[in-house]
C-alpha cells in the first residue's frame, strides 16, 4: 500500500528526468582540473601498493604539483580502530582522530603532509552513506542498487576529495587484490570514472608479483598474466605494470607481461625488494615512471622544475644518510605483546629508521615479549636488558605483558639505560614510579584490575566529559603544554606548547600528583585547561635520558624531520655505548643537556 512518504518520492521522481546515470558532482569541481592515478594490486595481497602509490606521488609533488591519497578498503568496519594487530598490523591515527590502515603512515611519512579522515574510506563507511542518503530520500525514490548508486557514492568521494583539498592529482589506493568480491564494487566505479572523466584523466597501475621458484632458477610470469588479464575482465586496461619481485624483473619475463596486457614494454617497471623503502622513489625516477605518468595524463605542463630539484635534493641528503656507512653502533630493545609481528609496531620501526640515518647510527632493534617476561625472575629480564643501550615501551591494550613493561621501566630506571615510554609506557612509568619509589606497592592501573585500591592510573568521570569523550577514546591531534626548560621542552627547540596525537583512556589520577612528584618525577607536559598528564621525565642531572609521553610521537615522524623524543633517545643511546666520545660529537642538537657521564 502506498505511504504519503512514497508518493511524494514518486512525485518527484516524475518530474526529474528519467536517466540510468547517477554520478554526482560535488559543488566546484571543474572537469579536467583533477587527474586520478588508481593503483590495483594482482596475485596476492601485501605487494606494497601503498608504498608504490606514496613513492609516485612523491615523485609528483617534488614537481610542484599538489597531490592527495586515498585508501580503499573493502572490509565493512567502519575505520581499522578494532582491528587486531596480528592481521592487519598497527592502528595509524591521523590528526582528525580517524583510526585507519597503517598505509596512511606511509602515506604521511614520503609524501611529509598531513592526511585526514578524507584520505581513508572502507565499505562500511560508503554502504552507511548510501542507506543513510535512502532514508532521507536522496534518491527520489529509485530503487538503490550497486550500479549506479553505490559506484556513484565513490565517485562522488573522489571528487569531493579533490575538491577538498585542492588536489591536482588524485592518488587511489584499492585495498586488496583484482578479483576479491569486496573491492570489486570499486573497480568498476573507477571504470566508470575514467569512462565519465575522459582522455587522459585517469591512469590505472597494476601491481604484480612476478614468481622465482628457487627449484627452477628462473622469473615466471604466468600468474603476473593471469591477474592482470583478471583486472581487464573487469573493464580496466592498466596504463603501467610495477612488476615487484625478490630480484630485478628481467626484460624476457617483463615483455611476456607487455605481450599478453597490451601495456608497453617502457611501461612495465621492474619493483623488486629493497633495504628501504626510501629509496624507492629515486629509483623510480631513473627509471621515469613519473615521467610516463606524466604523459598519460598530459600534465608535463604543470611541472615546476626550480621546486623538483630543491626537492630532489633534500631527499637525496636523506637517502645518502641512510645508505651509507654509519659512525655507530646500538641496541634499542622493544618491549612490546606483540613482539614477533613488526607491523604493530611499524611507525616506532620508521622512526628508528629516521632517526638512524640522522645521527649515523646502525640501530639493532631487539624486539622483547613482555607476556613471557611477565612471569620472569628479576635477573632474567635484568640479563636481557643489560645487553641494551635503550628501551622503548610502546602502546597497547590489554593486561598481558603489563607487569613485563614495569619490570622494564624499573630496570631503565635504577641502571640508567635510556628510555621511552609511549602511550601505555608512559602510564607503566608512574606505576613504576608510585610502586618503587612512592612506596605504594598495590599502585596499579584500573584498565587491568578495577578493584584496585590505588590506581594511580585511571579513567575519571570528570575526565570522561572533556572535549566529548564520553566512553570512547582520546583520539587524534591534541595540544601539549611543556614546562619551560625541561627535557621535553628542549627536544622540541624549546617550544612550550606542541600538538601531538593521542590514542588512549586512562589518564594519571590526579590525586596522585602531588606525591609522585614530591619524590622527583617530573610531569613536563600537561593539558592546556585539564590536570590530564602528558609527558613524564627524571631529572637529566640524575638520569641521562628517561621521558615518557601520553601521546604517540612515532606517528609525527617523518624522514626528513624525525620525531625529537626519538632522536634524544638514539642520541642517548649512543652516548650509552660509547661514552668515552663527547656528547657534542655525537649531536649538539639532541645532547645538549648531557655534560659528563651520569654515576649510578
Amino acid at each position: 500500500m502506498p505511504t504519503e512518504n512514497s508518493d511524494i518520492l514518486a512525485e518527484a521522481g516524475h518530474k526529474t528526468q528519467e536517466t540510468e546515470y547517477y554520478s554526482p558532482i560535488p559543488d566546484g569541481y571543474v572537469k579536467g582540473k583533477h587527474k586520478y592515478v588508481v593503483v590495483m594490486g594482482t596475485v596476492m595481497s601485501g605487494l606494497g601498493k601503498g608504498i608504490f602509490s606514496s613513492s609516485v606521488a612523491k615523485l609528483l609533488k617534488d614537481k610542484g604539483l599538489r597531490v592527495s591519497p586515498i585508501k580503499m578498503e573493502g572490509y565493512l568496519n567502519i575505520d581499522s580502530g578494532t582491528l587486531n594487530p596480528y592481521r592487519h598490523g598497527e592502528v595509524f591515527v591521523l590528526d582528525d582522530g580517524m583510526e585507519t590502515d597503517m598505509d596512511l603512515g606511509t602515506y604521511e611519512r614520503i609524501l611529509d603532509q598531513n592526511l585526514t579522515g578524507d584520505n581513508f574510506t572502507t565499505s562500511g563507511q560508503i554502504y552507511r552513506g548510501v542507506l543513510d542518503k535512502e532514508r532521507h530520500g536522496g534518491y527520489l525514490g529509485r530503487d538503490v542498487q550497486m550500479i549506479p548508486h553505490v559506484t556513484g557514492e565513490v565517485k562522488y568521494l573522489l571528487r569531493k576529495l579533490a575538491v577538498k583539498q585542492n588536489a591536482e592529482v588524485v592518488f587511489v589506493e584499492v585495498g586488496g587484490t583484482v578479483g576479491d568480491f569486496e573491492n570489486a564494487f570499486y573497480i568498476e566505479a573507477l571504470r566508470e570514472l575514467a569512462f565519465e572523466e575522459g582522455p587522459d584523466s585517469v591512469c590505472f597501475v597494476a601491481l604484480t608479483y612476478v614468481i622465482e621458484p628457487r627449484a627452477l632458477g628462473e622469473q615466471k610470469s604466468k600468474a603476473a598474466q593471469l591477474g592482470i588479464k583478471r583486472m581487464m575482465e573487469l573493464g580496466v586496461q592498466p596504463h603501467i605494470i610495477a612488476c615487484r619481485g625478490r630480484n630485478p624483473v628481467g626484460d624476457k619475463a617483463r615483455e611476456k607481461i607487455a605481450m599478453f596486457s597490451n601495456v608497453p614494454a617502457n611501461r612495465v617497471f621492474s619493483m623488486h625488494d629493497r633495504d628501504s623503502i626510501y629509496t624507492i622513489p629515486e629509483q623510480m625516477h631513473a627509471e621515469g615512471l613519473d615521467i610516463q605518468i606524466l604523459s598519460i595524463l598530459n600534465m608535463h605542463s604543470r611541472v615546476r622544475p626550480a621546486q623538483e630539484d630543491k626537492a630532489r635534493k633534500q631527499w637525496s641528503r636523506f637517502v645518502n644518510a641512510l645508505t651509507r656507512r654509519r659512525k655507530y653502533s646500538i641496541s634499542v630493545g622493544i618491549t612490546g605483546k606483540y613482539a614477533e609481528l613488526r607491523d604493530a609496531y611499524a611507525s616506532i620501526d620508521k622512526a628508528l629508521e629516521h632517526c638512524g640515518a640522522h645521527l649515523s647510527a646502525d640501530i639493532d632493534i631487539k624486539w622483547l615479549d613482555t607476556i613471557a617476561m611477565d612471569t620472569a625472575a628479576p635477573e632474567s629480564i635484568a640479563n636481557t636488558l643489560r645487553t641494551l643501550d635503550a628501551v622503548i615501551v610502546p602502546g597497547g591494550f590489554g593486561h598481558r605483558g603489563t607487569e613485563g613493561k614495569i619490570a622494564s621501566v624499573k630496570y631503565c630506571r635504577e641502571n640508567l639505560t635510556p628510555y621511552l615510554g609511549i602511550c601505555l609506557g608512559f602510564q607503566m612509568a608512574v606505576v613504576d614510579f608510585a610502586r618503587n619509589v612512592c612506596g605504594i606497592p598495590d599502585a596499579a592501573s584500573s584498565e587491568f584490575d578495577q578493584n584496585a585500591a590505588n590506581p594511580v592510573i585511571d579513567i575519571l568521570p570528570e575526565q570522561k566529559k572533556i572535549e566529548g569523550l564520553g566512553g570512547n577514546m582520546r583520539l587524534g591531534g591534541k595540544q601539549v603544554q611543556l614546562t619551560a626548560g625541561s627535557l621535553a621542552s628542549i627536544l622540541y627547540d624549546n617550544q612550550t606548547e606542541i600538538r601531538q596525537r593521542f590514542r588512549h583512556r586512562y589518564e594519571v589520577d590526579p590525586k596522585f600528583i602531588d606525591t609522585l612528584e614530591k619524590h622527583g618525577l617530573i610531569f613536563s607536559g600537561r593539558h592546556p585547561e585539564q590536570p590530564i598528564m602528558q609527558v613524564l621525565e627524571l631529572p637529566f642531572a640524575t638520569h641521562p635520558y628517561f621521558i615518557g609521553a601520553q601521546f604517540h610521537p612515532e606517528l609525527t615522524s617523518r624522514p626528513l624531520h624525525p620525531a625529537p623524543l626519538f632522536m634524544g633517545l638514539i642520541a642517548a643511546a649512543i652516548r650509552h655505548a660509547y661514552p668515552e666520545v663527547p656528547a657534542e660529537q655525537i649531536s649538539e642538537r639532541w645532547l645538549p643537556f648531557v655534560k659528563e657521564p651520569i654515576q649510578s
